[in-house]
C-alpha cells in the first residue's frame, strides 16, 4: 500500500517513514501542503495520508480540506499528526475531513493502534 508523510520536518518524516515501512508501506514523503498535493496528484495509488498541522506555504488542515473537494480522494485516509491537543483542533481536523488525530510525540504503537482503526494495513 502506498503512503504520503507531510511535514515541515524532515527527523518527524524520517520516524513516521520508518513505521509506516516496517508496516509494510511504500512511502513518500513532502515538506508542506502544497508539495503533498502534487505528490498526491501525481500518485493516485496513495491511499494513506499522515499531515502535520502547522507547516509553511500550505497547513495540514488546509491540505485535508483541499482534499476532500476532490471525490477522487474520497478513499484516501487521512492522519493529522500535530503537536496541536486541544479539543477544538481535533474537532476541528476531524469536521475537515481527518480520518484520524495523532498528537506528538507518540509512540510506534499509538500510531499502529491509530491506522488499525482505519483497517489501514493488514495484520
Amino acid at each position: 500500500m502506498e503512503a504520503l508523510v507531510i511535514d515541515d520536518s524532515r527527523a518527524v518524516r524520517m520516524l513516521v517513514g520508518r513505521i509506516l515501512r516496517d508496516l509494510g508501506f511504500h512511502v513518500s514523503e513532502a515538506g508542506h501542503g502544497r508539495e503533498g498535493l502534487e505528490t498526491l496528484r501525481a500518485n493516485p495509488e496513495i491511499r494513506l495520508v499522515l499531515v502535520d498541522w502547522n507547516m509553511p506555504v500550505m497547513d495540514g488542515l488546509q491540505f485535508i480540506q483541499e482534499v476532500r473537494k476532490h471525490r477522487a480522494w474520497d478513499a484516501v485516509r487521512i492522519v493529522m499528526v500535530t503537536t496541536e491537543t486541544e479539543s477544538e483542533r481535533v474537532e476541528q481536523a476531524i469536521s475537515a475531513g481527518a480520518n484520524e488525530y495523532v498528537m506528538k510525540p507518540f509512540t510506534p504503537e499509538v500510531l499502529v493502534a491509530k491506522l488499525s482503526l482505519l483497517e489501514a494495513f493488514e495484520d
